[in-house]
């Protein structure tokens, strides 16, 4: 049944990302600037510029363009960097690994705060950890990425000198950006299981086990938070796919070389296979993530069937 599912997620998928290509192709060419000037500069003769652009293919008509560029998408093949001519799926995967370290890190710490928190604000609505909670919630909620990313900078960075601010390579420095980037993710997840735990809890199956004499902990553990995880579970899905694609402003902030770093870098020099090849890396990312969480789902509670 589950291989079943996925088989035809999958066949669905191939479309989608076609016509994905087909939208990414056009807009990316909407981008004011021209990219042999970005890369040529602006003292470049006309010849110059005529000449790159015979040799980089962009005097052709821009149908033929993205014929030859889908032709090269049926073989797996992203295209070239304009800036660093080297193949776009080198480009990407020499920075994928340090971006997914980041989105997972910052997924982890979502998840295990934002669980840990609405439960204990379920189990006694309205006292001061509840308070709390909501606090928390409101400010990750209401604060922008960049704005929460610079008081990190600056408050555990600067002043305090707890950790590092800028680059990878320990753990540490994982630290800031893990935590800057979590914070969005968190208070909606803290949210979500607070509110979904108070609803089962007025379940008559949680009232019987109480009744029963069941301890507190196996209340939760198994009779409420396994029904209540699934709302949470699908906005951790839907997170880690915005985590993802939206650690652009983190990676920026804190220098992280990820591919968020890299879609800045393709931007400022107009390198249109990198911006192309990378929303498409996203999309595919987005894609695989939803697919997982819906299997999950089943795991979970298996009331839930994949049809």
């Amino acid at each position: 049944m589950i291989l079943r599912y996925i088989g035809r997620r999958l066949l669905y998928l191939i479309p989608t990302f076609f016509i994905l290509s087909f939208i990414v192709f056009t807009l990316v060419r909407l981008i004011p600037g021209d990219p042999v000037m970005a890369i040529a500069g602006p003292d470049s003769t006309p010849e110059v510029l005529q000449e790159m652009r015979e040799a980089l293919g962009l005097d052709r008509p821009v149908a033929n363009q993205y014929l030859v560029y889908l032709k090269g998408l049926f073989k797996g093949d992203l295209g070239t960097s304009l800036r660093t001519h080297q193949p776009v799926w080198i480009e990407i995967g020499l920075r994928f690994s340090s971006t997914v370290e980041l989105a997972a890190a910052g997924m982890m710490v979502s998840l295990f705060v934002g669980i840990t928190l609405g439960v204990l604000a379920a189990l006694r609505p309205g006292n001061w950890l509840d308070a709390f909670t909501r606090l928390i919630s409101l400010f990750g909620v209401s604060s922008p990425t960049f704005w929460t990313g610079l008081l990190f900078v600056l408050a555990f960075g600067y002043y305090w000198r707890l950790f590092p601010i800028a680059g990878s390579g320990t753990i540490w420095h994982l630290v800031l950006p893990a935590a800057t980037v979590s914070l969005t993710s968190l208070a909606f997840i803290t949210r979500l299981t607070r509110a979904s735990l108070i609803e089962v809890f007025s379940q008559d199956y949680v009232q019987t086990a109480r009744a029963k004499g069941a301890s507190p902990v196996r209340v939760i553990i198994h009779h409420s938070l396994q029904n209540a995880l699934i709302a949470p579970l699908t906005v951790a899905g839907l997170e880690f796919g915005r985590l993802v694609s939206g650690v652009i402003v983190i990676e920026t902030i804190f220098a992280w070389p990820g591919i968020g770093k890299l879609l800045i870098e393709a931007i400022q020099f107009r390198d249109w296979p990198v911006i192309q090849g990378l929303i498409l890396t996203f999309a595919l990312l987005f894609a695989v993530v939803n697919l997982i969480v819906d299997i999950l789902y089943a795991v979970i509670d298996p009331r839930i069937r994949l049809d």
